[in-house]
């Protein structure tokens, strides 16, 4: 974090905390982690997911009402069991890499996600039309952990589980919000005990609070009046560049 949260600070986490609410509220479900790589092009890795983690659990307490009980029960207690194993694992590696090794996965991460969502839209990758079992659901759940530690990106591996499940939008989007509701909270204490968090960023989570909320109340919203797609492609173009930036910077 910077000393002194300044102009720069909060031209991109403004914007970012914005962009995971209103993802988090239901429009362009899955692309809340966008707010990881924007924020990692000023902040540390580690700072920039500490930055984002309390405010992402406010986030899906936020959500958590509009959506209450509207999400497939089965669905989600496979991919929340399946996650504890991929948050242990992603806490024992946080410890065994340097920060620019968590870019260049941040950065893989955000063109994965930009690749998995083009590969649906042009049909390259199917839902299979048979429902995926609970053992495969915690698989899922233990990539969406792990990742999901990493830079808060568990929502394709569990998009891939859910889509083949035949979900509604709101049963989909509902699933999704108790599911991260869950791991998120599975993340707290490995993030404390690692120091991830710092007195910095509990003092810009302050400042970001009341942009979080209006993020996921815009969220809801949309998610009821508008299709996703205008919202995806800003996604798609946002993730593809700063994903290649982190890439870039870490390598050079």
């Amino acid at each position: 974090m910077p000393e002194v949260l300044d102009l720069t600070f909060f031209l991109f986490a403004i914007p970012a905390v914005i962009f995971a609410g209103v993802s988090k509220g239901g429009f362009g479900s899955g692309a809340a982690f966008a707010a990881t790589p924007l924020l990692a092009l000023i902040l540390e890795p580690g700072a920039a997911v500490g930055l984002m983690l309390p405010l992402l659990m406010l986030m899906d307490v936020t959500a958590l009402k509009p959506y209450w009980k509207k999400w497939d029960g089965p669905s989600a207690w496979a991919l929340v069991l399946g996650s504890i194993p991929g948050v242990i694992l992603g806490a024992l590696v946080y410890r065994a890499v340097n920060p620019d090794v968590f870019r260049v996965l941040i950065g893989l991460v955000a063109l994965g996600f930009v690749a998995f969502q083009g590969a649906i839209k042009l049909q390259l990758y199917r839902p299979s039309g048979r429902r995926m079992s609970r053992t495969g659901g915690r698989v899922a759940g233990a990539v969406a952990g792990l990742t999901s530690f990493i830079s808060h990106a568990g929502g394709p591996p569990a998009a891939v589980f859910l889509l083949s499940r035949g979900l509604d939008k709101t049963t989909y989007q509902a699933t999704t919000v108790v599911t991260f509701w869950a791991i998120n909270l599975f993340k707290f204490m490995p993030y404390a005990f690692l120091g991830i968090f710092t007195w910095q960023t509990a003092k810009a989570d302050l400042f970001l609070i009341p942009f979080a909320v209006f993020g996921v109340w815009l969220g809801v919203w949309a998610h009821r009046m508008f299709s996703d797609r205008t919202y995806f492609a800003l996604t798609y173009v946002l993730l593809t560049v700063t994903g290649i930036k982190l890439i870039f910077d870490a390598l050079t």
